[in-house]
């Protein structure tokens, strides 16, 4: 076979092409908030100056607060959205977060033919798809590598590493600030010490019910389930439980179990049926899952062909989702695109068949374990185990019931039975186990 060689002319004029690649004008970027991941943003494109990004603008409501001497001169510092998004930009960075108003400074770009790179989860849980299709619509590229565990490279590698196997399953540790609260009582801290500590630290809101109720993790969820499992999913359909009413004697009971408790976010696609849930879980300590303390994220994927993929590591911060956000710059400042992956509408359920460990505080009196394992045998639910512990006054008597695997339908349907009983202090506490 005879080799093909390029004439003098050609390998100059290829040469040329290469150079003038590798010399082509740098990305101009708007960066839209200045806070903890905006000026970490700018920091790392400041002093580490990666090649082909440039950051040009910097919009801010109150300049004045937020204009910092460590940025080059030559960045323009604006309180006007609108001229910023009016400007040669190429790319705009938003980090402001929420709805409102970043969800019209995002389709204003997009419309324009800007790309645009974001770490706004709750806008990519809720507008996701619409955003990808203005964008390709348009001329631009949506990146949000940064919206699901921070720094941590969960969406890059579901796209670019994993796109070929048919993922079935994920479990995640999705919320840092749920993560050190919980992590810290194992250790014998009580939910309200940990809380305000995590608020002393930055991990945690003066209002903390985004990251302990669950909207948080949820909101990332729906995100993963999308790319991961191909559905797209009402978050209103995801039901998640707090992690409020966990208490320093459930991580007693869960050590006599072999387990601890973590904020798990779960999802999975069989036959059809896609069911969801975010909310603490009982976690056997082999578990990969036992082992991520502090505000450390962690997910797994479990994949047709591939198997079980984890991927862990610190994923909330300033600098730790900055990284990311750099990442998804960079991709674009070198031409890596994002991979397409289809995904469909789909009704999500919260019907797992799971053991459980359910939590009872009582006014002791005989005949109750009787009348709750009866309410349990009604639904043809089998007991797995009966744990009470000494040291309790009988007029609160914490105690544990562990089931077999069960529908969580059917379970809900027998502590309905019984909810209303008189020795009830307060209602159950139901927790998954995830084994």
């Amino acid at each position: 076979m005879s080799e093909m060689k390029l004439s003098p002319s050609s390998q100059q004029s290829s040469s040329q092409g290469a150079q003038e690649s590798r010399v082509r004008r740098p990305l101009r970027i708007a960066l839209f908030g200045f806070g903890t991941v905006g000026s970490s943003v700018a920091r790392i494109l400041a002093e580490s100056r990666p090649e082909g990004l440039e950051l040009t603008h910097v919009y801010v409501r109150s300049v004045a607060r937020r204009r910092v001497i460590w940025l080059p001169a030559s960045v323009q510092w604006s309180e006007d959205a609108d001229a910023v998004l009016a400007s040669d930009v190429d790319v705009v960075v938003e980090l402001a977060g929420g709805l409102e108003p970043a969800g019209s400074w995002v389709r204003k770009a997009l419309n324009a033919g800007k790309s645009v790179v974001t770490a706004n989860k709750k806008l990519i849980s809720v507008h996701g798809v619409e955003l990808e299709r203005l964008a390709a619509a348009a001329g631009g590229h949506l990146k949000y590598g940064a919206a699901v565990a921070g720094g941590i490279p969960v969406i890059p590698g579901l796209e670019q590493g994993l796109a070929g196997d048919r993922i079935e399953r994920i479990e995640g540790i999705l919320n840092g600030t749920c993560n050190f609260i919980l992590s810290r009582m194992q250790e014998g801290a009580e939910y309200a010490t940990v809380l305000v500590a995590a608020q002393a630290k930055g991990y945690a809101e003066a209002d903390p019910t985004e990251d302990v109720g669950g909207f948080d993790a949820r909101a990332k969820l729906a995100i993963l389930m999308r790319l991961a499992l191909g559905v797209e999913v009402d978050l209103d359909e995801i039901a998640p439980l707090p992690i409020t009413a966990i208490s320093s004697v459930d991580f007693s009971y869960a050590r006599d179990l072999g387990c601890t408790i973590r904020q798990i976010a779960r999802a999975d696609s069989a036959n059809g049926h896609v069911a969801a849930t975010v909310g603490p879980m009982l976690v056997d300590l082999h578990s990969p899952l036992a082992w991520s303390h502090d505000t450390e994220n962690m997910v797994i994927f479990k994949g047709h062909y591939g198997g079980d993929v984890v991927f862990s590591g610190h994923g909330a911060g300033g600098n730790a989702t900055a990284v990311a956000v750099v990442s998804d710059l960079l991709a674009l400042a070198h031409g890596s695109l994002r991979v397409e992956i289809p995904s469909v509408p789909a009704h999500v359920s919260g019907e797992f068949e799971v053991p459980h460990y359910i939590r009872f505080l009582v006014a002791d009196r005989p005949g109750i374990v009787a009348e709750i394992t009866g309410a349990l045998a009604k639904e043809r639910i089998n007991i797995r185990a009966i744990l009470q512990k000494p040291g309790y006054p009988q007029h609160a008597l914490p105690f544990v019931v562990t089931v077999e695997p069960c529908k969580s339908s059917a379970l809900k349907r027998a502590l309905e039975a019984i909810r209303t009983r008189d020795y009830l202090l307060e209602t159950p506490l139901n927790l998954q186990m995830l084994e």
